[in-house]
């Protein structure tokens, strides 16, 4: 029995000793690497935190206004963005073509409720992408609210010839607003079939944020293929209460809306690109990016023009800090993220990438806010960022998780890319998101900047070091 004991302490003294030996050869390894990037990491902070360029790109970018895929704006912002790089001195600046869908909102839209109760009430409404409109006379129709999938079905009967009204708020006992927003967003994008298979002639949906305003956030919307297309549009949050208010006292009052919009089919428009190419292995990329183009109610500060100026920034700030990297860190601006996400498949369709191996993919689209931490969907990689938390502490990076990536660079998986982000604080993101407030006053310069410093030293680091 004691020989046992004795054997079980020998055991356990080798497992602590071994387990604090890995320990230390994992704080030597990360001492190692930190002594070796440091200098390279601080010249790149003091340049960013000293300039805030981020923000001077996203002003530039946001000066044409909303940047509505296949627009005049969004074509402007292209021209644009290729100045920019080539100001900027990257190595090589292009733009490859990508075919998309203009859909156009035409003149404001307009609802009136009409009631035998109280006198006609104005509503903030606006179409939804892709909505078919209305007769040019308007429409005008009974109101049926809805606050779930299941209210919907047990309605059938009511539904027929009248207006759908989704009034389904922002979960607000969830934490992550981008799981609430998703759960809210299903009204949005397919309502409108939902409704029309129960033989509804028009669907107004609540706004997707937690505020209660009387700004109406606009978003894509889809029809179901052999279902009758009816017109679609976001209510305000704050219309959104006073309807409901208006229907208990009156369920038989009526909406009278008119949309203008028009679908013109298809047109070319523009990924743009730029790189500081690898002075090795110029073949292998990492790649960051964010989506040129942007709704039409705003400029798209934080959706998605912040994404855009980061990539840029980071890229600028490796060069004006001197370095060269090994492999090639290449910033792409995507078209058309919000109406299909056909930028991000030509991308990865191109001809252009046969010659190309992306190690990682950086999708910023969630924000210009604060940092707080990163993701990537490959937990080896994960790893090799670790030596880096320590520096990356004090710039905002609280956590490094298993996640990440984007509707954009989602089809460079399919090559072997590793899919990442860098995660902002997001709880005003909805306040903004797809409605008029989405304005560059909304987006703070030191906290953009802190994205483009952090993503920058990232970047570098794997572009010396390999995934």
């Amino acid at each position: 029995m004691r020989k046992i004991r004795a054997f079980c302490l020998i055991c356990f003294s080798f497992f602590f000793l071994l387990n604090g030996c890995q320990q230390r050869v994992a704080e030597r390894s990360e001492q190692t690497i930190l002594s070796r990037f440091v200098p390279y990491f601080e010249s790149i902070k003091k340049i960013g935190l000293q300039e805030e360029n981020a923000y001077e790109f996203l002003k530039k970018i946001t000066s044409v206004g909303g940047r509505l895929t296949g627009s005049e704006q969004a074509d402007r912002a292209v021209e644009i963005s290729l100045k920019i790089m080539e100001e900027s001195g990257f190595d090589r600046v292009w733009s490859e073509p990508v075919e998309v869908r203009r859909w156009v909102r035409g003149e404001p839209e307009q609802a009136m409720v009409k009631s035998e109760k109280f006198p006609p009430q104005a509503l903030k409404i606006a179409a939804l992408g892709n909505s078919v409109p209305t007769p040019s006379s308007g429409l005008e129709a009974e109101v049926v609210e809805i606050q779930s999938e299941e209210e919907l079905a047990s309605a059938a009967e009511k539904i027929p010839g009248r207006i759908v009204f989704y009034n389904v708020p922002l979960d607000r006992t969830c934490t992550d607003p981008f799981s609430a927003y998703r759960r809210a967003a299903r009204f949005r994008v397919n309502g409108a079939s939902k409704a029309a298979n129960y033989g509804a002639v028009a669907v107004l949906v609540r706004s997707t944020t937690f505020r209660i305003d009387a700004h109406p956030h606009t978003g894509l919307m889809e029809y179901q293929e052999g279902l009758p297309k009816i017109p679609a549009a976001a209510i305000s949050t704050a219309d959104a209460e006073k309807l409901h208010r208006w229907l208990q006292q009156d369920p038989a009052l009526k909406i009278w809306i008119k949309l203008n919009c028009r679908d013109e089919g298809k047109v070319t428009s523009a990924n743009v690109i730029g790189e500081l190419t690898g002075r090795e292995k110029p073949e292998e990329i990492i790649l960051i990016g964010g989506h040129l183009d942007s709704w039409d109610l705003s400029p798209g500060a934080h959706d998605d023009a912040a994404g855009c100026a980061v990539a840029i920034e980071a890229l600028r700030l490796i060069k004006e800090a001197g370095l060269k990297p090994g492999r090639t860190i290449r910033a792409v601006l995507f078209m058309d993220e919000e109406f299909g996400g056909t930028g991000g498949r030509a991308y990865a369709a191109s001809v252009n990438r046969n010659r190309e191996k992306h190690l990682v993919a950086i999708e910023q689209d969630r924000g210009g806010g604060a940092p707080v931490g990163l993701a990537f969907t490959l937990e080896k990689l994960i790893e090799k960022i670790r030596p880096l938390e320590s520096y990356l502490r004090p710039l905002g990076i609280n956590w490094i998780v298993k996640g990440g990536g984007g509707v954009d660079v989602s089809p460079l998986r399919e090559s072997g890319a590793v899919l990442g982000s860098l995660m902002p604080e997001v709880q005003k993101y909805f306040d903004y998101h797809h409605s008029a407030l989405d304005v560059p006053e909304v987006v703070h310069p030191r906290e953009l900047e802190l994205q483009a410093v952090i993503l920058a030293i990232v970047v570098f680091y794997l572009a010396e070091t390999g995934v």
